[in-house]
């Protein structure tokens, strides 16, 4: 199943993606309709059918209670970066104020010319969870979805804590979809290809194999500290070939177009533009 927030001149819309096109399912968001049990029979339900053509889509969770982010899992990234291996999840967090849609426009602040692409799998809570064991933590995925953990490298770096330098305003496109396990290989630990490319220029490609910690650990980590909600997003770190580590280093500029992909999930197509 593909669950998709769409926006309509009646506000978003949570939406079943099929061949026909985006299916109303009477739920403001797809986080709304993840607050019922009973979700996943909700969301085959039937309703108004949106054309898939220019369809204008909004985050997968407009509004998530919690957006965790994962730095340095990836191999190839911790590598790149001169670091070692890490005993535990490196976590850090973002704000609502700066997810976009899948096609949004990434806002180039004046306040940074360090504008990086980091693009990434993204798991979506669908139960509540707290201390998980692995079976809990299993059943706690609702799904994934695709986002770009766009990071202004000069903010991050001012100090040892990276949240300034990871959260700026109308940065981090989330979507376009959310796919439920059931339809990817490996289930609740993805077996998928991801890449970045930069004005047609691949600059990103692995494969969700190399992660550190795998979903099902990160849900397993995160539950430890703080029960995690229905809507609440973990992205999963990012694989190497960002343009902070290239030498020389490459940053985002007006009018780059940055398309995020994973496979068996969904892409995202953004334009930088400064602001």
């Amino acid at each position: 199943m593909k669950l998709a927030t769409i926006r309509t001149s009646d506000g978003t819309r949570a939406a079943r993606l099929t061949a026909d096109g985006y299916v109303d399912l009477g739920y403001t968001d797809v986080g709304d309709l993840l607050t019922h049990d009973d979700w996943t029979g909700r969301a085959a339900s039937d309703g108004e059918v949106h054309p898939p053509r220019g369809a204008d889509l909004a985050p997968v969770v407009t509004r998530p209670g919690k957006v965790l982010c994962v730095g340095l899992n990836y191999r190839t990234h911790i590598l790149e970066m001169g670091r070692e291996l890490p005993e535990h999840p490196t976590l850090f967090a973002k704000f609502v104020e700066s997810l976009i849609g899948a096609r949004d426009h990434i806002e180039l602040p004046p306040e940074s010319d360090t504008v990086d692409w980091e693009a990434e799998l993204a798991v979506v809570i669908g139960r509540p969870v707290r201390r998980a064991s692995t079976e809990e933590a299993e059943a706690a995925i609702a799904g994934f979805t695709v986002l770009n953990d766009v990071s202004m490298r000069d903010w991050q770096f001012r100090t040892k804590e990276w949240l300034q330098g990871k959260t700026f305003e109308a940065s981090t496109p989330v979507g376009p979809v959310l796919v439920t396990p059931d339809e990817l290989p490996g289930g609740v630990r993805p077996a998928a290809s991801i890449s970045c490319d930069i004005n047609g220029e691949v600059m990103q490609k692995a494969d969700t194999s190399d992660l550190v910690f795998d979903p099902v650990d990160l849900v397993r980590y995160a539950s430890t500290i703080l029960t995690l909600r229905p809507g609440d997003i973990i992205a999963t770190g990012t694989p190497g070939g960002v343009g902070h580590a290239r030498t020389p280093a490459r940053y985002l500029v007006d009018g780059d177009t940055v398309v995020t992909e994973i496979v068996g999930i969904g892409r995202l197509d953004n334009t930088a533009r400064a602001v």
